[in-house]
């Protein structure tokens, strides 16, 4: 009995852990811009498959509640990921999910040759130049390193980064101990002020 107590009690606290660190790098490298133009940056995770995988699924979906949460803005959504090998391009099956399946008629632009981060970052800067807000769409540990990137690569731009909508209390509260895991390891190579993140 006091061993499943234990037990329990481990497992909720690694929930919580979890919870807590998503939520705070949801919130790292973001500011309150406002204007009437914004850019939803999703980025695409790994595809080999002819269809949206479930990871890309979600972060359409939270690409799309991205919007919704500010009202409806003049946005434009950007998919941005390379084809894997020779199949297509992540961004291309992300978009095509956005429109078909979740009947999103908005503006939708394509960055589809980025195989990293950091390209994803390089290769959507030209169409960010114009917006007033910058919302980038990932899992929170992935979100706040492409924030980083951008700060490093465009301080200017990074100015304009406000919070995206991919983190909601609850979801994906089973892996999100792995997915803060993850992201500890990930993010090992920012620099301490990039992170802000007290542990």
């Amino acid at each position: 009995m006091r061993r499943r107590t234990g037990l329990a009690m481990a497992g909720a606290a690694a929930l919580a852990w979890g919870e807590w660190l998503n939520w705070r790098w949801s919130r790292v490298l973001v500011g309150n811009g406002e204007g009437a133009s914004e850019a939803v940056v999703v980025l695409g995770y790994r595809n080999p498959q002819a269809t949206a995988n479930v990871i890309n699924r979600w972060r359409v979906r939270a690409g799309i509640r991205s919007i919704a949460a500010d009202g409806g803005r003049r946005t434009r959504v950007i998919f941005s990921g390379g084809a894997p090998g020779r199949g297509t391009a992540e961004a291309q099956l992300m978009a095509d999910y956005a429109k078909s399946v979740l009947e999103f008629g908005g503006t939708v632009l394509l960055e589809d040759q980025s195989a990293t981060t950091w390209e994803n970052i390089t290769n959507v800067i030209p169409l960010l130049e114009d917006v007033d807000r910058i919302k980038i769409v990932s899992q929170p540990a992935h979100t706040l390193k492409a924030r980083a990137y951008l700060r490093r690569q465009r301080p200017d731009l990074a100015e304009r980064l406000v919070r995206a909508d991919d983190y909601q209390p609850g979801e994906w509260a089973v892996v999100k101990p792995l997915l803060a895991l993850y992201g500890l390891w990930t993010l090992r190579g920012l620099k301490a002020d990039e992170r802000k993140v007290s542990l």
